[in-house]
């Protein structure tokens, strides 16, 4: 790995995100960090992991709801390094209800983070990637791009839009040196996942803390075993490297076996 390649992750203050970036800098990748907040301890993030991996690391804030400021981050992170080998686009937000009383201001909220950010800024990025004849696309998408669960109709919709979007950004970059992947992970423990145990231990009093955490969270996961947010950072690294230049257009299920079933 050469010091001098650059990546840009969204949606990388904490969990799956902050641990792509991580892995990413511990491969020698110069990394652009990214949230829609602008907060003094983001910005010591990525000094903290310049620091750690005497990499460049930089914070970007953008709110990824937004198509212009979406394609303006591409922008600003390529006028930064001067150049952007690879995009990670890990941005997303979750709400659970109903699908005839689901809030429409969540639907599009969760269409417009997870799912439209992606192509904006896939759409920003591949001309920056061609001009260079290289780059690496990866979307973080979800067990859910691939299968369904009830009371998530928009995360699964923007998921599945994602699973589809790779493959054709894949098709028409095939003859360009660019590929686009996207990963599927089940659960993986994150402090969001952590509150959701929190949550269904207290709606199961009769259950402890782990049987909640086998019998329910990871019912659907047959290792019954979380995804660590490492492996999933580790399987991003991968998809960079040489040996994944013919990888494009699919799915990699970190998930225990559940899409399996």
């Amino acid at each position: 790995m050469t010091m001098n390649k650059t990546a840009l992750v969204t949606g990388s203050n904490s969990g799956i995100g902050l641990a792509i970036a991580r892995e990413l800098a511990a491969a020698g990748y110069a990394v652009a960090l990214n949230s829609f907040t602008d907060r003094p301890e983001d910005h010591a993030l990525a000094q903290t992991l310049a620091q750690e991996f005497g990499v460049e690391a930089v914070y970007l804030p953008a709110d990824m709801a937004d198509p212009q400021i979406c394609r303006g981050l591409v922008q600003q992170a390529h006028e930064h390094f001067g150049r952007l080998d690879v995009l990670v686009n890990n941005a997303g937000i979750q709400h659970v209800a109903p699908v005839e009383s689901f809030p429409l201001e969540r639907w599009d909220a969760i269409i417009a983070i997870n799912l439209s950010s992606a192509f904006h800024t896939t759409a920003a990025v591949v001309p920056l990637m061609k001009a260079a004849g290289s780059g690496r696309i990866v979307n973080i998408a979800s067990a859910h791009g691939l299968r369904a669960s009830p009371f998530k109709s928009a995360y699964v919709a923007a998921k599945h839009g994602v699973v589809g979007l790779t493959k054709t950004v894949a098709i028409e970059l095939a003859q360009s040196g660019i590929t686009c992947n996207a990963i599927c992970p089940g659960f993986v423990r994150t402090p969001l996942v952590e509150v959701q145990i929190d949550d269904l231990a207290a709606a199961h009093p009769d259950m402890d803390r782990d049987q909640v955490v086998r019998d329910i969270v990871l019912q659907k996961q047959p290792s019954r075993q979380f995804a660590t947010v490492e492996q999933i950072g580790g399987c991003v690294v991968f998809l960079c490297s040489d040996a994944a230049a013919q990888i494009t257009g699919t799915t990699l299920s970190v998930d225990g076996g559940w899409t399996a079933q």
